[in-house]
């Protein structure tokens, strides 16, 4: 309890006490031996004996003990007993009224604290109750800021296990490019020193070893998707265009075939600012026409599914011809099992850092994805492996590094969604999100050279780059 409740507990303990004693005492001090007491509030006559008249009342309007005693003329003899008894009951009675005023006042005074005091409490409850309410809000607010956080870094956890168990192998790396930055350095501090053949060649030769670093960068696995870069809008709803992911560094040469069906022409133009600019330099007239958008130009030759079948055709740019032809065994076409856009998207051709690749879809694996690796002189199927991912469900997928992924929608909110490793024969769903700009996607296809998925997208042509966890590789790697 605070002091100044205690002391307004004992102001009401000593009033109680005092009190008591009055009622008990006084009447017989005094002589009376009749009290009638009323509950009124009014003040209430007591009949003694002998003239004196004793007046009391519970409280007054303030709450103060009101106790009067009116005592008859004083004709009696200053030495009766009596009379001194009540003369010095009175002064009892004075000396009480005394000390009740001033426990009055102090009482008052204790309460009015009590009252500020109250108040004070009260404040002070309110705030801390808002105070409460806002900690619960903030709690929430950060709570959910947190766990939105770490639903982003969750994706990351596998590949910082990658990190550690590859810890030495990038510091290899980082002190081979700290090595290079040490030459740039001091090329910059020397260049006053050197003619220009001369600082041309170890810029050269600078170059060289970048490139011999940057080699040893094996396959890696995507981690996001940004853009699209849109290059050009041309042709129909659907089509393809690509590049020659194995042709030199000055060889860009870009291919366009429009349509998914009812076609055999083919255009090359030199170079991306070619064909943004519509600068044919070739065409050819394939033999046959093709089915679908999932073509895929791979070392100078163009493989595609020929139409209303299951083969798949290899035509040399250079010759002109047809160099192989072949049958994908049980592969559903003709829209048996095709992406969810339709467009005789049954078998869709694609390349990455390993080799050429067919993917498609069986009855012996209930319309399920089928990954198929194929030679590239022969289109014999090396190996296969069987997932459990239904292809009509696919929106459009891609290679990259030997992994499959695939996109859960061709039309808005398109993520890549599920992923296939063909090293471990293990899948995982993913949440890779990426922008769908122009609605409808019917081609989609990774370039390892570029580092860059090409789209087709609803008569656009785009650019998406990808973000690859990378693995070092050293020359002690077998």
């Amino acid at each position: 309890m605070s002091p100044p409740l205690l002391k307004l507990g004992a102001v009401l303990s000593t009033m109680a006490i005092i009190s008591n004693w009055m009622s008990q005492t006084l009447p017989s001090l005094v002589g009376l031996n009749t009290t009638r007491i009323t509950t009124s509030d009014t003040l209430t006559q007591i009949s003694p004996k002998e003239g004196w008249q004793v007046y009391s009342s519970a409280q007054d309007p303030d709450g103060r003990c009101i106790c009067t005693v009116v005592a008859p003329e004083q004709n009696l003899c200053s030495r009766d007993a009596k009379s001194r008894q009540l003369r010095q009951l009175l002064e009892k009675v004075q000396n009480m009224s005394q000390s009740i005023e001033v426990l009055n006042l102090r009482t008052q005074r204790d309460f009015q604290y009590v009252l500020k005091m109250e108040t004070q409490m009260k404040g002070l409850k309110a705030k801390f109750r808002q105070i409460e309410d806002d900690r619960k809000t903030l709690m929430t607010k950060h709570f959910q800021e947190l766990k939105e956080k770490m639903d982003e870094l969750l994706p990351l956890i596998p590949v910082l296990e990658q990190y550690k168990t590859d810890a030495k192998l990038i510091t290899q790396f980082k002190e081979e490019i700290r090595n290079l930055s040490t030459v740039l350095t001091g090329i910059q501090e020397e260049i006053g020193a050197y003619d220009y053949e001369e600082l041309h060649q170890r810029v050269v030769n600078l170059e060289t070893r970048l490139r011999d670093c940057m080699k040893k960068l094996t396959c890696g696995k995507l981690m996001k998707i940004t853009g699209p870069i849109t290059v050009k809008i041309s042709g129909t709803r659907f089509g393809a265009w690509m590049t020659d992911p194995l042709a030199s560094e000055k060889n860009n040469r870009v291919w366009y075939m429009d349509s998914y069906t009812n076609n055999k022409i083919v255009r090359e133009y030199k170079s991306i600012a070619d064909f943004v600019s519509g600068a044919e330099s070739r065409t050819y007239n394939l033999p046959f026409k093709w089915a679908g958008t999932n073509h895929v130009v791979y070392n100078g030759s163009l493989y595609f599914n020929k139409y209303q079948s299951n083969i798949i055709i290899k035509y040399s740019f250079d010759t002109g011809r047809v160099l192989a032809q072949r049958s994908l065994e049980y592969a559903g076409f003709h829209n048996v099992y095709p992406y969810t856009w339709g467009g005789f998207s049954d078998i869709d051709l694609m390349a990455d850092e390993i080799g050429l690749w067919a993917v498609y879809a069986t009855n012996q694996n209930a319309g399920n994805i089928v990954i198929s690796q194929l030679d590239q002189d022969t289109l014999e199927v090396l190996k296969s492996w069987s997932t459990g991912y239904p292809k009509r469900s696919a929106g459009e997928s891609f290679m990259i590094c030997g992994t499959l992924y695939v996109t859960n929608s061709h039309l808005t909110g398109a993520k890549v969604y599920y992923s296939y490793s063909t090293k471990t024969s293990t899948y995982e769903y993913t949440d890779i999100p990426f922008h769908n700009q122009y609605f409808h996607i019917s081609m989609l296809d990774y370039n390892a050279r570029d580092r860059a998925l090409y789209a087709w997208n609803n008569g656009h042509q785009v650019l998406f780059n990808v973000t690859l966890f990378h693995i070092i590789k050293t020359e002690d790697d077998t």
